[in-house]
C-alpha cells in the first residue's frame, strides 16, 4: 500500500489495514492493539518505523516525525539512509546504508536527521541550535521462503542522554577552560599520528610552547584574569596554526602543537614567528590590559625522534634553549643543544673570571643622523675574548649575562667602561648603554650611575641609558622614581624595543624619555610588507615630536627602508646600512678628525653575519668523506679547516649531522682553510642558530643501511645513489696534519 494511503488508514482507525505489519497472537482485538500502539507512539515511549526491501521508508510514527521536525509527506518513500546520519561515524549516510545493506539486526544506533530544508517542518528544530538524537533498533523481515521484505524497528529520543555522554567524553579529552585538547588527548593523538606516519614514511612536527610573564598576570591581576588570558591565547593559537594543526593545553601556561606532514624548517620558522608575534600583542581583559610573550621549541619526527617520548623530549630541550636565550624566541632541536646548554653554564660560571682577567671588552655601533649622516651616538655592546671559544659576540653573550647572578656587576662594569671610553671622544658625541630590567630595578643602581659619571668626569648629558618596557613589569612607582631621579641627574633616557608588541603609549606620557628606538622586528619580519607599517611609523614620529622626543630606527639594512623611514619622520638610524659594531681602536681612528660621517651603503650587508663555531663535521667530495673543523657559519656559507690546497670551485656536500646535508662550493682557499658558499641558504631560528631547511629522511637512510639511532653520527656510507662509498675511490685531498685518528 502507498505510504500516504497507509497513513490515511492509520488515522481513520482501520484495523484491517494498519495492524497487519505489527499483528500477533493475543486476547485483545486488533483495534485495541492499534490503539495501544497509537498511545505508545503519542507518549514518546516508543516509536516505530519500517522500510521496504529497497531501504525506502514505508512507515514512521507521526509523533516521531513531529519530534524531529520532518514532514511526513516529504520523506515518504525516501531511502532511510538519506534521512538519518549515524552520529558516531564520519561516514554519515553511507554508514547507515551499509548497516541496512547487511540485512542483519541492529540495536541502539544513535542517529540524527539530516538538516534538509525541503523536508523540515515549519517551526521544526533549528539546525543551528538544536540537533535531535534518536536511538534506532531494527530487524530484517523475511518471508517463510527466506525472501527479504525490508526492516521493521523501534526508535526513542536519546538527545539528553547522548549530550550528557558526549559532554562527559569531551571533558575527558579536552581542557575545560580553553576547549583545547588536554594532555591525555594530545598524547593519544600524537601516538596515533606517529604510528601511522612511521609506516607511511611521513613527517610530523611538534612544537612545545610556554608563555612568558604569565605568572605576573596571575599574581598582579588575579586568577580570573589569568583564566581569561588563557582563553584568548587558545583562540590566537588556533588562528595562527590553521585547521590542519592539533593544538592542546598541557596545563598551566604550557601548550603543544602538532603539525602533520611538515618538516621544512624555513616554513616552520615562519609559523613560530607568527605565533610569537600574535601572542605578544596586547590583551584587553576585564581586569585591564596586559602583555605577555611566548617561547617555542620545535622537533620533527622521525629526524628528532621516532616515538612520542623521544619527540617530546627533543621539543622540550629546544624550548629550554629558547627560554635560556632570552625568551620570546623559537629554537629547533639539534644534537648540539645539550652541549650548548653545558657551554652556556660554563660561560655563566666563568663570568667572574672574565671580569678579573680583563677578558670582557666593548664594541660600539654607530647611530647616524638621517639628515647629515653624522654619527650622533655610539651604542656600547658587550663582548668576551674567551680563551678557548674566541670572541663571544654581544648577541650571544647578552642573554647569558642577563640570566646570570653576575648581571648587576657586569652591567655596572659596562657603564663604567663606556663612560671612560666616551671621555676620549668629541664633546658632541654621546654613548648609549642598554640597561637590562634586572639591573635597572636593582638596589643601588642610581648611585652606581652617578659614581661612573663622577669617576670618568663625563658630561651627564652624554650618557644615554636604553631601557625596555620590561622595567614597568615590577613596582611601577619605584620605576617612576628611578626614571625621575635619572632625569634630574641629567642623563638621557631612551625607550628601547618600541614596537615589539609590548610597548604602551602610556609609558611615553608618564616617563621622561628623550627618544624612542623602534625594534627591527617592527618592519623587518620575513614576508612582511614594510610599506604597511610606514604610516604607523609616521604616526609614532609625529607623536614623539609632539612630546619632544626623537625617534631612532634600529636594524636598517636596505636603501628602500632607509628612504621610507626618512620620509616617515625618523631622525636617526642604526644598522648594517651604515655600520656594524666596531672596536675602540676603529672608533678612535674614525674620530681622529673630530667627527665621523658615514654614507649609507646597502652592500654592507651583502655578506651574511657569521657566527664563530668550533666543532667537527664531515664534508663529502666525490666518493670520499673528510673530517674537518667548522670555524664559522652563516646563512650563506662557512669556513672550514683541515684540508690542504683545495682548489677554488671545488664542491663539497657538507654534512652537519642528523641528516643535515647541503652543497657548498669553495669560494676562497688559503692553505688548510677554505671558505664555502652554500647553494641553498641555511635557516635561522630567533636565537641565531642555523640549520638546513630540509633533512635527508631517516627512513631513506635506514633502508640504505644506516640505523635510525645512529643518524646523529652523520654516518651515510650506505646511502643510495653511490654518493658515498669509501671503498670506491682514493681521497683527493690530504689532511693538514695527517689523517685524523
Amino acid at each position: 500500500m502507498p505510504f500516504k494511503g497507509f497513513l490515511a488508514k492509520r488515522r481513520a482507525g482501520s484495523a484491517e489495514q494498519v495492524a497487519a505489519p505489527f499483528s500477533g497472537a493475543g486476547s485483545v482485538s486488533d483495534a485495541e492493539k492499534l490503539a495501544l500502539m497509537a498511545d505508545l507512539e503519542e507518549s514518546g515511549l516508543g516509536w516505530f518505523w519500517a522500510t521496504d526491501e529497497e531501504g525506502r521508508l514505508s512507515y514512521l510514527s507521526g509523533a516521531f516525525c513531529a519530534r524531529i521536525g520532518l514532514k511526513l509527506d516529504a520523506i515518504a518513500g525516501r531511502p532511510l539512509a538519506e534521512i538519518f546520519a549515524v552520529r558516531d561515524s564520519g561516514d554519515r549516510g553511507q554508514s547507515l546504508a551499509l548497516r541496512l545493506g547487511m540485512r542483519k539486526a541492529f540495536s541502539s544506533l544513535a542517529v540524527s536527521p539530516f538538516q534538509d530544508a525541503s523536508v523540515i517542518q515549519e517551526g521544526g528544530p533549528n539546525p543551528k541550535n538544536e540537533q535531535c538524537v534518536v536511538s534506532l533498533s531494527g530487524r530484517p523481515i523475511l518471508t517463510s521462503g527466506g525472501a527479504f521484505r525490508g526492516y521493521r524497528g523501534t526508535a526513542s529520543d536519546i538527545t539528553d542522554q547522548f549530550e550528557r555522554e558526549e559532554e562527559t567524553e569531551r571533558l575527558a579529552k579536552y581542557d575545560s577552560l580553553t576547549g583545547l585538547a588536554n594532555r591525555y588527548e594530545m598524547s593519544r593523538t600524537i601516538d596515533a599520528a606517529l604510528t601511522v606516519f612511521q609506516s607511511a614514511k611521513r613527517n610530523c612536527t611538534l612544537m612545545m610552547l610556554d608563555l612568558d610573564r604569565f605568572k605576573q598576570v596571575n599574581d598582579t591581576m588575579g586568577h580570573a584574569a589569568g583564566d581569561e588570558l588563557l582563553k584568548e591565547v587558545a583562540a590566537r593559537l588556533k588562528r595562527a596554526t590553521g585547521r590542519e594543526a592539533e593544538v592542546g593545553r598541557l596545563g598551566g601556561d604550557e601548550f603543544q602543537i602538532m603539525l602533520p606532514d611538515m618538516d621544512d624548517r624555513g616554513e616552520l620558522g615562519e609559523i613560530a614567528k607568527k605565533i610569537i608575534a600574535m601572542l605578544s600583542q596586547p590583551y584587553s581583559l576585564t581586569e585591564g590590559r596586559c602583555v605577555i610573550g611566548a617561547s617555542i621549541g620545535i622537533a620533527t619526527a622521525p629526524h628528532d625522534g621516532v616515538t612520542r617520548d623521544e619527540v617530546v623530549k627533543s621539543a622540550d630541550m629546544a624550548l629550554y634553549a629558547a627560554k635560556n636565550g632570552g625568551r620570546g624566541q623559537f629554537r629547533f632541536y639539534s644534537g648540539d643543544l645539550a652541549h650548548e646548554a653545558l657551554f652556556r653554564k660554563r660561560l655563566e660560571d666563568n663570568l667572574a673570571e672574565a671580569i678579573n682577567e680583563d677578558q670582557l671588552f666593548l664594541r660600539y655601533q654607530p647611530i647616524v643622523s638621517l639628515e647629515s649622516h653624522m654619527v650622533e651616538v655610539l651604542e656600547a655592546q658587550l663582548c668576551w675574548q674567551h680563551p678557548q671559544r674566541g670572541i663571544v659576540d654581544h648577541e650571544e653573550l647578552q642573554p647569558i649575562v642577563e640570566a646570570s647572578a653576575m648581571a648587576q656587576n657586569i652591567g655596572e662594569w659596562v657603564i663604567d667602561r663606556a663612560c671612560q671610553d666616551a671621555t676620549r671622544w668629541p664633546a658632541g658625541l654621546r654613548v648609549a648603554v642598554n640597561v637590562p630590567s634586572k639591573q635597572f630595578t636593582s638596589e643601588g643602581f642610581l648611585p652606581k650611575v652617578g659614581a661612573a659619571l663622577t669617576a670618568s668626569k663625563l658630561e651627564h648629558g652624554r650618557l644615554e641609558l636604553e631601557v625596555s618596557e620590561a622595567v614597568f613589569e615590577g613596582d611601577v612607582n619605584a620605576v617612576d622614581r628611578v626614571l625621575g631621579d635619572l632625569f634630574k641627574l641629567g642623563v638621557r633616557l631612551t625607550l628601547d624595543e618600541f614596537g615589539n608588541g609590548h610597548s604602551s603609549l602610556g609609558y611615553l606620557r608618564r616617563a621622561p624619555f628623550d627618544s624612542i628606538k623602534i625594534t627591527p622586528e617592527f618592519y623587518q619580519s620575513e614576508g612582511n610588507d614594510d610599506a604597511r607599517d610606514l604610516p604607523l611609523i609616521s604616526a609614532i614620529g609625529a607623536l614623539s615630536k609632539a612630546l619632544g622626543m626623537s625617534i631612532v630606527a634600529a636594524g636598517v639594512e636596505t636603501m628602500e627602508l632607509y628612504e621610507a623611514l626618512r620620509a616617515s619622520g625618523v631622525g636617526s638610524v642604526q644598522g648594517p646600512i651604515f655600520a656594524d659594531s666596531v672596536d675602540v681602536a676603529k672608533v678612535a681612528k674614525e674620530l681622529a678628525n673630530g667627527s665621523w660621517k658615514i654614507e649609507p651603503v646597502p652592500a654592507r650587508n651583502a655578506r651574511a653575519k657569521r657566527r664563530t663555531v668550533y666543532r667537527n663535521i664531515q664534508v663529502i667530495h666525490d666518493d670520499h668523506s673528510y673530517d674537518v673543523t667548522l670555524r664559522n657559519l652563516s646563512k650563506t656559507g662557512a669556513l672550514i679547516e683541515g684540508l690542504n690546497d683545495v682548489p677554488i670551485g671545488t664542491q663539497f656536500v657538507v654534512d652537519f649531522g642528523a641528516g643535515q646535508l647541503t652543497v657548498g662550493a669553495v669560494s676562497r682557499s688559503n692553505g688548510d682553510v677554505q671558505g664555502l658558499e652554500f647553494e641553498t641558504l641555511l635557516v635561522e631560528d630567533s636565537a641565531g642558530g642555523l640549520c638546513t631547511p630540509n633533512r635527508v629522511s631517516p627512513y631513506a637512510l635506514a633502508s640504505a643501511g644506516a640505523p635510525l639511532e645512529a643518524l646523529s653520527d652523520g654516518d651515510y656510507k650506505g646511502m643510495k645513489g653511490g654518493m658515498l662509498d669509501l671503498n670506491k675511490s682514493i681521497p683527493q685531498f690530504a689532511y693538514s696534519s695527517g689523517d685524523p685518528a
